[in-house]
């Protein structure tokens, strides 16, 4: 789970805003005192204790408290949401927990990625398939570098050659002393190492004699992917809308299942 999910947000030591008048910022415990941020407000505990009694609706609950806020005023069975959102909330088990509130059932809502047809022919003539786009630009890169190379950049078989051949010298380490064996064993690691870099000098060399191609192909990914992350989160309905007009309502409907948990690739004549 973490290699697949960032940290979405990080705790404050008081995850809190004083609100009122217009005014809503950070609340702070410095020098004993709990002070509002860029303002002369001031309370002591006491003092801020009873201002939460009298006043509860000045004190506003920032990005890590609202969905504890939230679940604690109005309890949810199951919260939907994408994916950012479940690796958002996933972050805050232990929170409720601690202040013993209900967490509720996380179920990850159906998402799209809109192809206009033109694009995905550009994805056949590419010879690519849908699932290579979701992939980071980099590993885009290389997993095409390494289908179209007419080299094999795979130097496995040599260094498994190489390890058979460190095998009788570490059969006539063990009749030595065992200097001789860490000797043995540090050279090994030298020379695997050095296969690993002349593999990945091949693997670059490749990606400069497939520039053009590779070029064409992260293009097109950044296009259906702006700033690396998913069209949803990053184009305006209104923007599909003009493009495809009133029948894109008809079609996302027919398509989508917000219950789905698959990822809907849906193509459309522009």
């Amino acid at each position: 789970m973490a290699d697949a999910y960032n940290v979405q947000v990080s705790p404050r030591e008081i995850n809190l805003f004083y609100f009122n008048d217009n005014l809503r910022e950070r609340i702070v415990f410095e020098n004993n005192q709990y002070k509002v941020v860029d303002t002369k407000i001031v309370f002591s505990e006491k003092e801020i204790l009873t201002e939460l009694e009298q006043f509860p609706e000045r004190f506003s609950p920032n990005v890590i408290m609202r969905p504890l806020y939230q679940e604690a005023i109005l309890p949810n069975l199951c919260y939907i949401g994408g994916g950012g959102e479940m690796a958002y909330w996933l972050e805050l088990k232990e929170y409720f927990d601690s202040q013993e509130i209900t967490f509720p059932i996380l179920l990850m809502r159906n998402s799209a990625l809109i192809l206009a047809n033109k694009e995905f022919k550009k994805v056949q003539k590419l010879d690519l398939e849908i699932k290579d786009l979701f992939l980071k630009d980099f590993q885009l890169e290389e997993r095409l570098t390494r289908q179209l190379s007419e080299i094999k950049i795979d130097f496995s078989t040599q260094k498994k050659h190489l390890k058979n051949q460190f095998k009788d010298l570490y059969t006539l380490a063990q009749k030595t002393e065992s200097s001789f064996e860490r000797a043995v064993a540090a050279q090994e690691r030298k020379q695997i190492k050095g296969l690993e870099n002349l593999e990945k000098r091949l693997l670059k060399a490749q990606k400069r004699k497939l520039k053009d191609f590779l070029q064409r192909a992260t293009i097109l990914q950044q296009e259906l992917f702006p700033n690396a992350s998913l069209q949803e989160r990053q184009e305006n309905f209104s923007s599909l809308y003009v493009e495809y007009g009133s029948n894109l309502i008809k079609i996302l409907k027919e398509n989508l299942d917000p219950l789905d948990l698959r990822f809907s690739v849906i193509i459309l004549d522009s």
